[in-house]
């Protein structure tokens, strides 16, 4: 029998550990040491992005830029149901109301024609999600922003190395959210970051990162002591997770085209399947240049998912759904809204089926997978 196909496997450089003995030999193991520093530099530097700045976790990144809206109880968020939990979690701890949007039929992203119906006089934010690291219509939903004067999140949690019309993922909005979770691209474990894309709000990011202090002000020598100056937390991670991801950022380019080759014989090798009608292979606008985060099919309305995932498993290839839809969930029924039926929102979320996609997956193991998926879908 073959060995098993697993969904992920974590890729590391071999530089990681190295990193992390020299954080050791540093006598630096809390953050904000030379390997964050290193960290925050290169995604500046790669972004465009005033300020970056290193967390414990996207979700820590997304809680940051809540505190940065100054929200107040009852404000609305407007964000799609296809999203990871995080994304309105993060706003409704500040006591806001996650609108839910249904998303393209296309790149299952943000339907930026609908979001305009959903702002009211309580709206306050518009968080599009990159899904798969394929950009949402980011100048269209900025030109709504502009025009009710609301602030824009870019949830890029898978969007890392990925652009819109040339123009990273994370740096278009006011704010940005990356992962470095082990599922995606490039990654620490666990870790995050905030982009803070305006300057005039870098000092209040820094202060809200460092427990409500000016702690950073005071390393930088611009006060002679640090104090609690307002509403913060504990957002930044520690130097061994700067380390091990500081390996990774210095590979980062090498690990975007080696995921988008992965990427691109899935496609190939899926045309046949997709011509047959048994299912959709990913859809990338011209303007989006993805990153390979994922590949994903949608399958034919008649078959049945849960069967098709069976019938992987017992080839030993590990493919997984996705998302359960906020607005189906108990917390979303809770604490959200819903603008329109979502119809879109609830189609595509049934059908859709992830495919094993990591840094080492041989071409033979990727054959494998798409004869398995053709036996299942039979």
């Amino acid at each position: 029998m073959a060995d098993p196909i697993p969904f992920n496997s974590p890729y590391m450089t071999g530089k990681e550990l190295f990193h992390i003995a020299e954080a050791k030999f540093q006598n630096r193991l809390a953050g904000d040491g030379n390997f964050t520093k290193r960290c925050h530099q290169w995604l500046q530097e790669q972004t465009g992005s005033s300020k970056a700045l290193l967390t414990h976790s996207c979700t820590a990144a997304l809680e940051m830029a809540a505190l940065l809206l100054e929200l107040q109880p009852g404000d609305e968020v407007i964000l799609p149901s296809f999203t990871f939990v995080s994304t309105a979690n993060a706003f409704v701890l500040r006591g806001a109301v996650p609108v839910f949007v249904d998303i393209r039929e296309d790149t299952l992203n943000l339907d930026e024609s609908l979001v305009e119906d959903a702002i009211t006089t309580r709206t306050r934010a518009i968080v599009p999600v990159h899904y798969a690291g394929v950009a949402c219509e980011m100048y269209r939903i900025m030109e709504i922003a502009a025009r009710y004067g609301l602030k824009v999140v870019e949830d890029a949690a898978q969007g890392v190395m990925a652009s819109y019309k040339g123009q990273a993922l994370g740096a278009i909005g006011d704010y940005g959210a990356f992962s470095f979770h082990e599922t995606k691209n490039v990654i620490c474990g666990e870790g995050g970051a905030l982009l803070v894309n305006s300057p005039t709000n870098t000092l209040q990011a820094e202060i809200i990162r460092e427990k409500g202090t000016d702690r950073s002000r005071f390393f930088r020598g611009e006060v002679d002591k640090y104090t609690w100056q307002e509403v913060g937390s504990s957002f930044l991670p520690g130097e061994i997770t700067a380390a091990f991801l500081w390996a990774q950022l210095q590979e980062a380019h090498w690990i975007t085209q080696e995921r988008l080759a992965i990427w691109h014989r899935y496609h190939c090798g899926l045309e046949r399947l997709e011509a047959s009608g048994a299912i959709r292979r990913p859809v990338v606008p011209v303007d989006c240049q993805h990153n390979a985060h994922m590949y994903y099919v949608l399958l034919s309305p008649e078959l049945n998912r849960q069967a098709v995932l069976e019938s992987l498993k017992r080839q030993e290839v590990q493919a997984v759904f996705h998302y359960v839809p906020l607005h189906d969930s108990p917390a979303g029924r809770r604490f959200g809204r819903v603008q329109g039926g979502l119809e879109v929102t609830s189609q595509q979320s049934a059908r859709l089926i992830r495919l094993p996609l990591w840094v080492g997956i041989t071409a033979e193991q990727q054959a494998r997978v798409i004869d398995a998926l053709e036996q299942a879908v039979r």
